[in-house]
C-alpha cells in the first residue's frame, strides 16, 4: 500500500497533540517550520509522526528526519516548499529518491485552492491549511476512516477553498447567490469560503449571528460531521439517529431552514442543544454535537500531554468522564479567557439531553475506529 496515497493506521501513542523538540533541545510546536533558537528547518515526518528537525541531504530538496529513532528520507510537500502554507513532508523511497510524491498525505485532499493572484488569499489559505491539518490530525487520533476515491473510500473526501466572485466593497452577507461561495458539505466535498480565514469578517459574522464561537477549525469540524453522517449514519443506523436527534425527514431541511431564519432558535435551546444553530434541523444538531465532541477530544488530549489539570485520555475514557473533565477544565480556561477579555473557550452547558447526544456520537466514533 502506497503510504502517501492511503492514510496509514498508526499507534495511539504516535499521534498526540503534544509539543516537540528541535535537535538543539528547543521546544517546537505543531505549526512550526523553523526553530526560533537555532534557525534549523522543521517539518512533520509522516514516518515517525513527529515535528522534527529537517537535516539537509547532499541531493537538493532531500532531508533526513532528525528524530533519533527515525532518520527517514524526506522531501517537502509542494505546498510546503513552494507555497509556504504547509509544514508536512513526504517519505521518499530510498530505492527511488528522484520521484517523491508531490503532495503530503493531507494536502492530497485539496481539489481547489484560492486564486493566489488576489492579495491576501495566500495568507487566508495558510490559515485554512493550519485548521485542516489539526482536523485531520484529530481524525487520525480517533482512528476514523477517510480517504479519496482512489483509496476505495465512499464518500471520497475532498476540500475546495474558494473565494467570492465579487470585487465590490460590500459585506459578504449582502451579496447575491451568484456572487457568494457557500461553506458546506456535499457528497464528501467540503467547501470553505476563504473569507472565514479573514479575522475581521469572521468576527462580524459571529456577532451578526450571535454565535459563541466562529472559528476556522470550527467550520472544518462542523462540515466533517456532515461527511461522517453520510458515511456512518445514512442507510446504516438512521432509526437510532432519529431516536436521539429527531426525524431528519420531517420537516424537510429547506422548510426547517426557512423557519430558523424567520423565527430564530427554539426557546430555552441551551437545555438540549450545544448551540442555537443546532436547533434548526437534526442534521445540524448532529453536526454541531459532533463538532463539540471533536473540540472536547482535542482539548482533553492537549491538556493530557501538556500536563494541565487531572489527566483524561479521550481515546480510552468513558464519555461521562470526558464530559466531567472537559467541563471542569472549561471553568478554569473560561476564567483565564475572561481575565484577558476573550470569549469563553467552553461555552456549552452539558445537561442531560446534550450528554445523551454526545454519547451517541461517542459510540458512533468508537464503533468506526480502524
Amino acid at each position: 500500500m502506497d503510504s502517501q496515497r492511503c492514510r496509514a493506521f498508526i499507534r495511539r501513542d504516535e499521534i498526540t497533540m503534544r509539543s516537540f523538540a528541535c535537535q538543539c533541545g528547543n521546544s517546537a510546536f505543531f505549526e512550526n517550520t523553523q526553530c526560533l533558537s537555532c534557525s534549523r528547518g522543521l517539518g512533520w515526518c509522516p514516518a515517525c509522526h513527529n515535528l522534527t528537525t529537517l537535516l539537509p541531504e547532499e541531493t537538493e530538496g532531500r532531508y533526513r528526519c532528525g528524530h533519533t529513532d527515525c532518520h527517514a528520507l524526506l522531501a517537502k510537500c509542494h505546498n510546503f516548499a513552494v507555497e509556504s502554507v504547509c509544514n508536512r513532508c513526504c517519505v521518499v523511497e530510498e530505492s527511488d529518491p528522484e520521484s517523491p510524491p508531490e503532495f503530503c498525505n493531507y494536502c492530497r485532499y485539496n481539489d481547489t485552492v484560492p486564486d493566489l493572484t488576489v492579495p491576501g488569499n495566500r495568507e487566508m489559505w495558510r490559515r485554512l491549511e493550519v485548521a485542516k491539518r489539526r482536523l485531520l490530525y484529530t481524525l487520525d487520533l480517533l482512528g476514523l476512516p477517510y480517504g479519496r476515491a482512489e483509496d476505495g473510500i465512499d464518500p471520497a473526501l475532498t476540500f475546495d477553498f474558494k473565494a467570492d466572485t465579487t470585487t465590490k466593497p460590500r459585506w459578504w452577507w449582502s451579496m447575491g447567490k451568484e456572487e457568494r461561495v457557500y461553506t458546506g458539505h456535499a457528497q464528501g466535498r467540503i467547501t470553505i469560503n476563504v473569507r472565514e480565514a479573514d479575522t475581521v469578517e469572521r468576527e462580524k459574522a459571529r456577532v451578526l449571528f450571535q454565535e459563541a464561537h466562529r472559528t476556522v477549525i470550527g467550520h472544518f469540524r462542523h462540515e466533517i460531521a456532515h461527511y461522517y453522517w453520510q458515511m456512518l449514519v445514512e442507510d446504516v443506523c438512521e432509526p437510532e439517529f432519529k431516536d436521539v436527534f429527531g426525524d431528519h425527514e420531517s420537516p424537510s431541511y429547506s422548510d426547517a431552514q426557512k423557519r430558523y431564519y424567520k423565527d430564530g432558535p427554539l426557546p430555552d435551546w441551551q437545555t438540549a442543544f450545544v448551540s442555537a444553530y443546532a436547533t434548526m434541523h437534526p442534521w445540524e444538531d448532529f453536526a454541531e454535537t459532533f463538532a463539540t465532541y471533536l473540540d472536547m477530544v482535542s482539548v482533553l488530549d492537549t491538556a493530557m500531554h501538556m500536563k494541565v489539570a487531572e489527566s483524561c485520555d479521550p481515546i480510552e475514557a468513558t464519555l461521562p468522564y470526558m464530559v466531567k473533565r472537559y467541563a471542569s477544565l472549561g471553568v478554569v480556561l473560561n476564567e483565564m479567557n475572561r481575565a484577558m477579555g476573550l470569549t469563553d473557550l467552553v461555552p456549552e452547558v452539558f445537561g442531560g439531553a446534550i450528554i445523551t447526544k454526545l454519547q451517541s456520537v461517542h459510540d458512533l466514533v468508537r464503533s468506526a475506529k480502524q
